[in-house]
């Protein structure tokens, strides 16, 4: 099935941290090291045929690690991409177990190299094939899949130990973790790609802010994916914007057909 996406993505620094510990990969895009967010929404097109790939990283760890982390997860990701995206249509599982892999190796590499025990970062990933789009994760930044109906659905899984009850629970999957401590299992899934759906990926400036229930509400209003993405952020700082905030929001849409094609079926 030929189809496009329809993306728009930002990441804000949030209303009470000084740092930010976000980044991303959207489309050929992401951030530097050090900075401070962005300050608007951007959005684009683009085509299923060049396999698009979009993620979110929130890195952990205390003097600037966390900023290192989540980037040095972008980085690597846009290298991986850029050498093996063509593999996302013929083995999409195989890509993103090894692209986790190749991250995670990226991270742990440069902890051994600075002395440094404590950085990692979560992963969320979107990866569009022909008929079907695959998410995959590490930790707790979610991906949501959201109906032509309005049904949302939470398909990462929050890899948590316990439930929270005296704070925000530890991670039991993260990219950073040394491969002979423990081996990275990423959750996979797959689902049918349908005209009309809409995929959100965020970081948990996002979840922690607002419930699934005020998330369906915005993400279910009949407006473009920029100015849903700009609504999302919004509401979580109104409702005190605690933590960095990254929002990747897409939409399936039919395929623009070229000015031959039009042509093409006016005359059939």
């Amino acid at each position: 099935m030929a189809y496009q996406i329809e993306y728009a993505y930002t990441c804000h620094i949030g209303k009470v941290r000084n740092n930010n510990e976000d980044n991303f990969w959207c489309c050929g895009e992401s951030l530097d090291s050090e900075n401070k967010g962005m300050s608007h929404v951007r959005s684009g097109k683009i085509k299923q045929k060049d396999f698009p790939l979009l993620a979110v990283f929130d890195g952990m760890g205390g003097e600037s690690c966390g900023e290192m982390a989540a980037f040095l997860a972008a980085e690597s990701c846009g290298e991986f991409y850029k050498e093996k995206k063509k593999e996302i249509s013929e083995y999409p599982e195989e890509f993103l177990n090894e692209l986790c892999f190749q991250m995670n190796r990226a991270v742990c590499d440069y902890g051994q190299e600075n002395k440094i025990n404590s950085m990692g970062t979560t992963a969320a990933i979107l990866a569009f094939g022909e008929d079907q789009v695959y998410s995959c994760n590490l930790g707790d930044s979610r991906i949501y899949r959201v109906s032509p109906e309005g049904q949302i659905h939470q398909l990462s899984l929050d890899h948590v130990l316990g439930g929270g009850r005296f704070g925000k629970p530890p991670l039991t999957q993260y990219l950073g973790i040394p491969e002979e401590s423990m081996g990275l299992e990423p959750t996979i899934t797959a689902q049918e790609a349908v005209i009309g759906t809409r995929y959100l990926i965020c970081s948990d400036g996002i979840t922690d802010m607002l419930t699934d229930s005020e998330i369906a509400a915005v993400l279910a209003r009949e407006v473009p994916v920029a100015e849903t993405a700009e609504l999302l952020v919004e509401q979580a700082l109104q409702k005190g914007g605690r933590d960095n905030i990254t929002v990747i929001l897409c939409e399936l849409a039919e395929q623009e057909q070229n000015w031959f094609r039009k042509l093409l079926s006016y005359f059939l």
